[in-house]
This record gives structure tokens, C-alpha cells and sequence, in this order.
């Protein structure tokens, strides 16, 4: 009998060590982030530390990509990866940085600007840790993240966290997502530090314009919709004009003053950039969804939502086609052309004039319907 017992708990240890040494190397595996393909003749690559040096070393640095035109103009920056949670926001940056050709200006991308969130994942909703898109050259790999920084990397979260300089109090978790963050502090903890970098750059290079693009869930009221801080209304509101001109309906929300620690809040209230938040429609990121699938995070397609569509809870349009990546990034590309042209149009000394970036048409409209999840956006990624 005490032989057998032996022999149960050898193979119970080596079970055990085997989960473990997995799980380890899962762990390592998550902390490598797929990053843009770019070519280094036409592209310089920083890191955000070298804006705030308190980043350097630590999960929460990131690249930043950046794009000069032959001739002087304004200033641009593109921030995914905010939460990345909402894959619409890091792919977009992404196809924007693999397709950009800067002719006036300069633009800076920060595909990953919370890094540290993209090394962990909600086990608890059932999340994927990574989605694919097919492209000519093979399966591209992209990471589903978490809203919020790795608790490895930030640790404890206050019973209530007081948002600097406001006073502001949000719940304790809110202290590790960067979008309630800014304008940071270089003292700060790790998510704090991060938001202090983002504005550390757009004072340092004088940045014009900025956009935070986001996703939300079809239940959410403010989808589907842009929110602009009060100096940015004017740009956001003709670019808004012109979006719903080619078909792309667009609400526009000026940044309430009473809520703070936003890009489209503090960047506009803290720096002289004209600051910009865009959000679309994402069904994996729901209460009313079902389980997490690629068929939902791609496809953007759920039969719980069209339940909930029938009942009448959502605030976004919603039929057999659902929201796919490829609708979701073409709105985030579209939106930054259309309020760069109204920024143009508003700055002719200073203009940020690019080509390359494929369209709203491009990704969706003009899609072939079964080639929409994926297929049609793997067309522009290298």
C-alpha cells in the first residue's frame, strides 16, 4: 500500500512540475510582443524612455515609430494599444505604420502604448492570448492582451485609487489602466509613469495632433463615436462632417470636464496638442457576448448580439455581417485622415500630408463579403 502511495505522488509531482514548467515558459513566451514590420530605411525607431528615462528597463517602455516627409509641416501622433483588449486599436496602428508614407510633416505611432497590458490576458473572461490574419506572407500574429498593466509588473491595487493631480477616486483596479492615468507622473507607479512618457513626447516634439483609438463594447453608449477634447471640437467636428459624407457614421462628444484621466481630457488640458479619441464597435469586449472566439474578436460576430439586437440594448447597427476587423480598423484609418485633413485645413503652414494608408473603402466597403475577418485586412499587412 505505502508503495502504491509512492508511485501516486511521483506521478502527482511530475504532473505537477510538468504544469509548471509550461506555464513558465507560456509566461516568458507572453512577455515578446508581435511587433509592425517596417523597413528601416524609410523608419527611425525610439523607445518612449527616451522621452522619460524612468521607463528605461522596465515592461512599461515601448517603440515609437517615426515618420518625417521631405518637407517641414506639423506634428502627428497615432497612440494603439492603449487597451489591448480592443485589437481593432494595436492592428490599425499597425496597418498604419506598414503602409505610411509621410510626404509633409512628421508622425509618431506608438503601436503598444501600454506594453506592459499586452504581456497578460483576463484568464477569468475566457480570453484568447493570441489571434492570427492571414497575409502573403503567412499568418501574422497579434496578441490579445488585458486593459489593464501586468499585476507582475504593478502590485498592490489600492482599496481606492486617487487619480494626480484631480483627486479624483476611481475604483482601486482603475490605478493600472493608462487611460485614467494621464498626464502621469515621473514619480508615479509603472502606469503613471507610462501616461508621463506619452505627454513627456508630445510636449517635448511639440506634437499638434493626437488620436487615442479605441474599441467598445455594441452595449456601450459612447460607440461608434468620437470624443475630442474643447480646443480639438472644430477639427473634430468638420473631419466628423466629412466621415459621415462617405458613409461612416460617426457621433462626436466633446471630453466632459469632470472626468479626468483620459487622452482626449488631460493631453488636451496638460499639452498644446489638439487631442482626439476614437472607439469602435468590438463584441469581444461585451457583458452580453457570448464565450471569446476568434470568430468574435475577427469576424465580430456573436448570436448572443443579435439577440441583444432584438431587444433593442445595443447602440451600434447590427445584421448577419456583425463588426470585423476589417470595418473596425478601416473606421480608425479613415478617422485620422479625415481630422489630419481638417487639421490641415485649419494649419496650411504646418500640415501633416501622408499617402499610402488603405481606406475605410479599401478594408470594407469594397471588400468581398466572404473575404471580410481577416482576408481583406491581411492584403495590407506585410
Amino acid at each position: 500500500m505505502t508503495k502504491k502511495n509512492y508511485i501516486s505522488a511521483a506521478i502527482c509531482l511530475a504532473v505537477s512540475v510538468a504544469v509548471m514548467i509550461y506555464s513558465g515558459m507560456n509566461f516568458i513566451a507572453a512577455r515578446e510582443i508581435p511587433m509592425p514590420k517596417v523597413d528601416p530605411s524609410v523608419v527611425e525607431i525610439k523607445q518612449l524612455s527616451d522621452w522619460f528615462d524612468g521607463l528605461k528597463g522596465t515592461n512599461g517602455d515601448t517603440p515609437v515609430y517615426i515618420f518625417r516627409g521631405s518637407k517641414e509641416g506639423g506634428k502627428m501622433l497615432v497612440l494603439g494599444g492603449t487597451h489591448p483588449n480592443e485589437p481593432a486599436s494595436n492592428v490599425a496602428a499597425t496597418t498604419f505604420i506598414e503602409n505610411l508614407k509621410v510626404e509633409q510633416g512628421t508622425i509618431y505611432v506608438v503601436p503598444c502604448t501600454n506594453h506592459s497590458a499586452f504581456t497578460h490576458n483576463d484568464p477569468g473572461e475566457g480570453n484568447l492570448q493570441y489571434f492570427t490574419i492571414p497575409t502573403a506572407n503567412g499568418e501574422r500574429q497579434f496578441r490579445f492582451g488585458s486593459r489593464a498593466t501586468n499585476p507582475v509588473d504593478q502590485w498592490p491595487d489600492p482599496d481606492v485609487y486617487v487619480h494626480y493631480p484631480s483627486g479624483q477616486k476611481l475604483s482601486g483596479s482603475e490605478t493600472r489602466n493608462i487611460n485614467r492615468s494621464y498626464p502621469g507622473r515621473e514619480d508615479g507607479n509603472l502606469t503613471e509613469k507610462m501616461a508621463y512618457g506619452i505627454a513627456t513626447l508630445i510636449r517635448t516634439e511639440n506634437i499638434d495632433l493626437s488620436f487615442d483609438l479605441h474599441e467598445a463594447s455594441p452595449e456601450y453608449p459612447v460607440i461608434n463615436a468620437t470624443v475630442a477634447h474643447q480646443r480639438a471640437m472644430d477639427i473634430a467636428a468638420e473631419g466628423c462632417i466629412n466621415l459621415m459624407l462617405s458613409g461612416i457614421d460617426m457621433n462626436l462628444e466633446q471630453s466632459p470636464t469632470n472626468f479626468h484621466g483620459l487622452t482626449h481630457r488631460e493631453l488636451g488640458d496638460h499639452t498644446d496638442t489638439y487631442a482626439l479619441l476614437m472607439e469602435t464597435a468590438n463584441a469581444s469586449q461585451g457583458r452580453l457576448r457570448g464565450a471569446t472566439s476568434v470568430r468574435q474578436v475577427i469576424g465580430g460576430q456573436d448570436i448572443c448580439y443579435n439577440i441583444s439586437k432584438e431587444l433593442g440594448m445595443l447602440y451600434v447597427p447590427w445584421d448577419e455581417i456583425g463588426h470585423p476587423i476589417e470595418e473596425r480598423v478601416g473606421r480608425h484609418l479613415q478617422g485620422v485622415y479625415e481630422y489630419s485633413t481638417s487639421y490641415n485645413n485649419a494649419h496650411p503652414d504646418k500640415p501633416v500630408i501622408y499617402s499610402g494608408v488603405p481606406t475605410y473603402e479599401d478594408l470594407f466597403v469594397n471588400a468581398p463579403r466572404e473575404d471580410l475577418g481577416g482576408v481583406q485586412l491581411g492584403k495590407f499587412l506585410k
